[in-house]
């Protein structure tokens, strides 16, 4: 499997390169074998590659992910945020769902003005009685209530958790300036970035809004036509029954 990040030294002394981009996830669905199995995209792994490096002293993180696991992609934000280096940001894309919450790692997130943020609630996939329904959603509740807390602290103010909570409730795409506003990023980009190079990541985030709330309604006017050029899915997703039996929490 095609890592999602990938680490490089950097040309500058004292300086790494972080590459996020893919799925966040702790395991990776083998259709080979119909199984699943341990991810090289897991928060462990980062950990173990990251720790390689703990005098650097500049971590540049270039993000283009749909978001996937809340739980690995909560670590990997909380790792970064514990490393003594300052960390700049860089959306190269797609900054959707966990994804997002990475970005909120940086002390300098920085935007092309033709990129998106995608902030929504956590959702997972679960089974069992009365009871244990109940307590998911309740669990749910907690975890969604945690996951506002990194998009609050980059804010510094310049949005309410009231209103955070209500852009999240309804699946919420944010161009570069609306970011900006709401103290999620810090400056524009000097140049747009080459969404060609976004389709991918786009068609898989479109995938999963469609999935579960009526899609795209909040999409820049500018990406409208992006949209419609993406190729239908050809990758099949693993079975109903098999996902409900895993418990896959997602963001």
């Amino acid at each position: 499997m095609k890592p999602m990040w990938e680490i490089k030294q950097s040309q500058s002394p004292g300086a790494l390169e972080l590459y996020i981009y893919g799925d966040v996830e702790a395991e990776h669905f083998n259709w080979g074998t119909f199984t699943y199995a341990e991810s090289e995209n897991s928060a462990q792994k980062f950990r173990e590659e990251l720790g390689k490096h703990p005098d650097v002293k500049e971590i540049v993180i270039y993000i283009n992910s749909w978001g996937g696991s809340v739980f690995e992609g909560t670590a990997i934000y909380s790792q970064l945020r514990r490393h003594p280096a300052h960390k700049t940001v860089r959306i190269d894309g797609f900054a959707c769902s966990v994804a997002s919450i990475i970005a909120m790692a940086g002390d300098t997130v920085i935007m092309p003005r033709n990129t998106l943020m995608m902030i929504h609630n956590m959702w997972l996939s679960t089974a069992g009685n009365a009871a244990e329904l109940r307590k998911a959603a309740a669990d749910l509740d907690i975890i969604n209530a945690a996951g506002r807390k990194a998009y609050l602290a980059k804010a510094g103010g310049k949005i309410s958790e009231d209103q955070l909570a209500a852009m999240m409730d309804q699946e919420t795409w944010l161009t570069a300036e609306q970011c900006i506003q709401y103290g999620l990023a810090d400056q524009y980009a000097e140049a747009d970035a080459d969404m060609d190079n976004a389709k991918e990541v786009l068609q898989k985030a479109n995938l999963s809004v469609q999935q579960r709330i009526e899609a795209q309604r909040s999409l820049a006017a500018c990406l409208r036509q992006l949209t419609e050029e993406v190729p239908p899915p050809k990758t099949q997703k693993p079975n109903i029954m098999q996902i409900l039996r895993h418990g896959i929490c997602k963001n």
